[in-house]
Formats: C-alpha cells, sequence, structure tokens
C-alpha cells in the first residue's frame, strides 16, 4: 500500500484537525508532508507538530513529491485554491463549505474534468452516529414511513471565530452548520425537494445570520425542519423523527433519547381526559398505557467507508466516492434557495 503524500493548506482549527487528529490513524494510507499558512504563528506550529512548513502555496504547489493538498481556509478562498492545485496536477479534499455560491463551484468542476484530479468535499457528518440511526429509521422503517423530520444545532456561544462573522468571507450559520444538516438530509432522503421556505436570525448585529430556520418539503412527502442557532441558551432536541406507527426523539450527541411506538394490541382502552390549564383535554392526553410501548433506540450504521479510507481508495483505484460531487452541487444549489426564499420572503419551488 503506497501512502499518499498530503500537504494541509490552512493549519488552524480544522486543518489541524484533519493533519494532527484523523491523519495519524490512517497512516498506511497517508503521509503528512507538511502544512501551509499565512499566519507565522502557525507555521511554528506546524514545525513542532513534526510537519514541513512551506512558505507559500507556489512551493506546496511546485513540490512533486506531494499528491494531494487539503484545504482548510476560509471559505471565500476555496475556490482560486482548489482550482491551482488541480492545475498543478495534485488531488483536492476541500473543507465545507465547498464554495461561496453554485457558479464557482462548476467552475472547480469544470476543472476537475479537464484534469482528471480527485476533489472531495469533506462532508464528515455523513458519518454521525446521531445521522446514522436517523438513517436506520428512514431505512428500515422503525417507526413506520416517516412524514416529519425535525433536525437542530444550538448552542448560546454566537458565532465563532473572526471571518465567519463577515459575509465577503462566507460567514453565517446557514454555510457553516447548515452545510451539514442539509447535506446529511439530502443524503438520506431519496426524494426530490419540492418546496423551500426560511428565515433568518441576525440577534447579534452581524451582516450574516448568526441562525436560521428552513422548511423542506420532498416530493415523497417528507416534510423537513432544518434549524441553527447561536443564541439557544435551552436546546431543543437534536432530532424529532415522526412515522406513522411512532416517534423517535435523539437528544444530543451523547445519543440519548427514546423510541415511542403504537403497541398494537386491539381493544385499547381510550384515553382518560386530562386537566390542562383550566380545562379538560382528551385529544392532548397521554395514551393508555397498553397503547404504546417504548424502545431503545436503533444503533446505525455506515455500510460505505469512512472519509479518508474512501479518498485513498478513489485516488488509488478508481473507487466510487462516498462524496460525490452532484451531491455537493445539489446541497449548494439547496442553500442558494434558501438564500433566496429569505430575500423574497417567499416559499420557492426547487426543482
Amino acid at each position: 500500500m503506497k501512502p499518499i503524500n498530503v500537504v494541509g493548506i490552512g493549519y488552524g482549527g480544522m486543518g489541524s484537525y484533519h493533519l494532527d487528529h484523523i491523519l495519524p490513524n490512517e497512516t498506511e494510507r497517508f503521509h503528512v508532508v507538511g502544512t501551509y499558512d499565512i499566519r507565522l504563528e502557525r507555521q511554528e506550529k506546524s514545525r513542532e507538530m513534526g510537519h514541513k512548513a512551506y512558505d507559500s502555496l507556489e512551493s506546496v504547489l511546485g513540490d512533486k513529491e506531494v499528491e494531494a493538498v487539503i484545504i482548510a481556509t476560509p471559505n471565500d478562498s476555496h475556490k482560486d485554491i482548489a482550482i491551482q492545485s488541480l492545475r498543478a496536477g495534485k488531488h483536492v479534499v476541500c473543507e465545507k463549505p465547498v464554495t461561496l455560491n453554485l457558479q464557482e463551484l462548476d467552475e472547480i468542476l469544470a476543472v476537475v474534468k479537464e484534469t482528471d484530479k480527485v476533489f472531495m468535499v469533506h462532508q464528515n457528518r455523513r458519518w454521525d452516529p446521531d445521522f446514522l440511526i436517523t438513517r436506520e429509521l428512514y431505512q428500515n422503517e422503525h417507526i413506520g414511513e416517516l412524514f416529519q423530520i425535525e433536525s437542530r444545532v444550538q448552542g448560546a456561544n454566537g458565532i465563532p471565530g473572526d471571518w465567519r462573522h463577515e459575509k465577503k468571507y462566507g460567514g453565517g450559520m446557514l454555510l457553516d452548520w447548515g452545510v451539514h444538516l442539509l447535506d446529511q438530509l439530502l443524503f438520506m432522503i431519496d426524494s426530490p425537494i419540492k418546496k423551500v421556505a426560511a428565515d433568518f436570525s441576525y440577534i447579534l448585529g452581524n451582516d450574516v445570520d448568526d441562525g436560521f430556520i428552513s422548511y423542506l418539503t420532498f416530493q415523497n412527502g417528507i416534510k423537513a425542519i432544518v434549524e441553527v442557532g447561536t443564541t439557544n441558551f435551552v436546546k431543543l432536541p437534536r432530532w424529532y423523527i415522526k412515522g406513522t406507527k411512532g416517534t423517535a426523539i435523539i437528544k444530543d450527541w451523547d445519543l440519548s433519547g427514546e423510541l415511542v411506538v403504537r403497541s398494537g394490541e386491539e381493544n385499547i382502552s381510550a384515553p382518560k381526559p386530562i386537566k390542562a390549564g383550566v380545562g379538560l383535554t382528551k385529544t392532548m392526553a397521554p395514551p393508555s398505557e397498553e397503547a404504546t410501548a417504548l424502545l431503545e433506540l436503533p444503533r446505525g450504521k455506515a455500510e460505505y467507508d469512512p472519509f479518508y479510507k474512501n479518498f485513498y481508495s478513489v485516488v488509488r483505484e478508481g473507487a466510487e466516492p462516498v462524496v460525490k460531487n452532484e451531491e455537493v452541487r445539489r446541497v449548494m444549489a439547496l442553500i442558494e434557495k434558501i438564500f433566496e426564499a429569505v430575500e423574497k420572503h417567499q416559499i420557492l419551488d426547487f426543482e
């Protein structure tokens, strides 16, 4: 097995995560040659970690020993670096969001076709255990056919970092966490999107969204709510999933939650009215004890290889990528439609 010689372009939080936390577990497949970052203190840190610190992008791309680069720079620079790298004969892993808009992505994909090099976007949340549980529920109908999926990530720390606060760099939560949540849904649900509606939050006073909520309707009837917030001091569940035979909730990344289904028993007694506020309700009373069953959440499993194992197989063996560029393009098209829906204050057709 011949390792791929790789250089990280950008050695901040995500860049160092790739090189110092993920790839050390892939030493048979990858050899980290070095890094390039415009900040001198990061170049020094790279040397301390045992990497070669390149002094320019041109020196990386001119190094014939380097076969692939990992782009982990601010979002607005992805396109230019990717195109230069591809034309220099390098394979490319690019952090998300791949670009600021669909046109930039299409420019990259034209060069991918021109150079015949591998270009893959690091949509790593396809391997998250909470997502794999949801995918298992969707594929195997543990709670019947799903008809509503609510996917949320929420915190109270505001927009992280510096450049993520500014539109010109591709900041904002739709282009940050939103990319992941939308990618998960489009990867999981085998149906085109029919309708899109959305709204942004600007509570923190930046020129980019500090949160958003989007409503998606798929052609197969599934409706999805996708929400990201950075001013939530009390969080809603990570996933809330409704099916024709039950409901599932995944509270957080610790995979706490529950799954409640209809018991299927006959001759079940009707629910008894309860006091609700100053009135009574039977409709909103809990079902009788024998009407439902509490089950453990399933443990989903990815039947596809981990990202970097797959990237290696694509480069060395011509394998099929797990993260396909046409899938990335579809997510980017959806993001553009969400921006448009917010701007027009309308529910828009997607496809």
